[in-house]
């Protein structure tokens, strides 16, 4: 699966990370193409190489073209006075362009994340909060953009450092704040923060909510082959360590040659008594505690009853839980459980561009040479229903650009 470590040596903002990711590799007329179909004015985007103590980086900063804002340049930021908008008005905008993947539902959850953070720090809710800092034009660029650019780079996972935490006072839209701003504090509840030499805010609330809603996990480099590094610029230079985000985009490896071979658990349950609404409640629910797959097989049972029996394959983490969910859902006194080794293709999401949109394409590998492609239910699913048009459209699209783009490739 295609994974992206966030090393935030040096903190992490919007606009690093948008930086970075172009730095990485994303290309910046696709960027653009996605940004400009957002119904959002008033900005140019500026996309620059730039030194940090002597490191290369990209530099992605967003300007306002309004001639009354005010900026803070404390960390390369932006925060600035616009018209205020509320959680609901900046849901409507992500959801009135057709972004990449999964970029609209990434982008909409991390506003919400940012929301909740800062309606708990100034005691309203989620849906009163009026985004001064982080509502403005250039988060929405730099939200939105970098959860675009990740569907772009075909990115599956996303894993972080630990976030370090600045110190001294930030000024915002309600006065001077400490820093770390009482936002990020609320956002980083429950994830790992550090100490650093350097001064000044060094992860901002954009920044955070990105970085804690999208990882799911945070510290050291996972193992991982490497295929692109990227460095994303702050404004300032730096004290002692270059003000700069890092990151690196490759596959995640395991220490077995587990791509393609691993051992999972297969889990079973007859079941005589519980009606089909009960069994979807279930299988819904095996799927929330980790399962892998489940399934349901009708069977007869004894005295010619007719009966179904609920299987699922399972990881070794996940079965405490979907042990509990059986239980917990279904009337059963007792579960079997073996171990199965399983054979399976190494697989990756690789993007291609039809007519319709940008559909993600599951390319399975063995022995790296590829064995199968299926473009991605839910992406056809999106695209068909944001174009007013039949499933199969888009299916058919996918998988003609997937051919074009192998035939031009020579299928590697």
């Amino acid at each position: 699966m295609s994974l992206i470590y966030i090393d935030a040596f040096n903190g992490v903002s919007g606009d690093m990370l948008l930086g970075a990711l172009l730095d990485a590799g994303l290309p910046e007329a696709s960027l653009r193409e996605v940004l400009a179909r957002l119904p959002v004015e008033g900005y140019t985007l500026d996309v620059r190489r730039e030194k940090r103590l002597g490191l290369m980086a990209t530099r992605a900063e967003v300007t306002l073209t309004e001639a009354a804002h005010h900026h803070d340049q404390d960390h390369g930021h932006g925060h600035h006075h616009h018209e205020a908008r509320g959680l609901s008005d900046i849901e409507k905008i992500i959801a009135g362009a057709v972004l990449p993947g999964r970029a609209a539902e990434w982008a909409t959850a991390v506003f919400r994340r940012l929301a909740e953070a800062e309606a708990k720090v100034h005691g309203s809710t989620p849906e009163e909060v009026h985004f001064h800092e982080v509502g403005a034009v250039d988060a929405i660029v730099d939200i939105v953009g970098v959860c675009a650019g990740l569907a772009l780079l075909g990115v599956d996972r996303l894993r972080s450092s630990g976030l370090p935490m600045g110190s001294g006072f930030v000024q915002s839209a309600h006065g001077r704040l400490p820093v770390p701003a009482p936002a990020v504090v609320e956002l980083v509840r429950g994830v790992p923060t550090r100490d650093s030499e350097e001064t000044g805010e060094l992860t901002t609330p954009t920044g955070a909510a990105i970085v804690v809603t999208l990882a799911e996990g945070f510290g050291p480099v996972p193992p991982m082959v490497t295929h692109a590094v990227g460095y994303g610029a702050g404004s300032r230079q730096g004290r002692n360590t270059p003000n700069v985000l890092r990151v690196m985009l490759g596959r995640e490896t395991s220490a077995t040659p587990a791509a393609e071979a691993d051992r999972v658990w297969i889990l079973e349950v007859n079941l005589d008594d519980v009606t089909g609404e009960t069994l979807g409640a279930a299988t819904k629910a095996l799927f929330a505690a980790g399962a892998l797959d489940v399934w349901l097989t009708p069977v007869t049972m004894k005295k010619g009853r007719p009966g179904v029996v609920l299987g699922c394959l399972a990881e070794e983490a996940a079965l405490a839980a979907i042990e509990e969910a059986v239980f917990r859902e279904t009337t059963t006194f007792g579960l079997r459980r073996w171990r199965v080794e399983r054979s399976k293709l190494d697989r990756e999401h690789v993007e291609v561009a039809t007519p319709l949109g940008t559909v993600r394409i599951k390319v399975g590998r063995r022995s790296g040479r590829i064995v199968t492609a299926m473009p991605e239910y839910d992406d056809c699913v999106r695209l068909a229903e944001a174009r007013g048009v039949a499933f199969r459209e888009v299916y058919d699209a996918a998988r003609a650009a997937w051919a074009a783009r192998q035939s031009g490739t020579g299928g590697a």
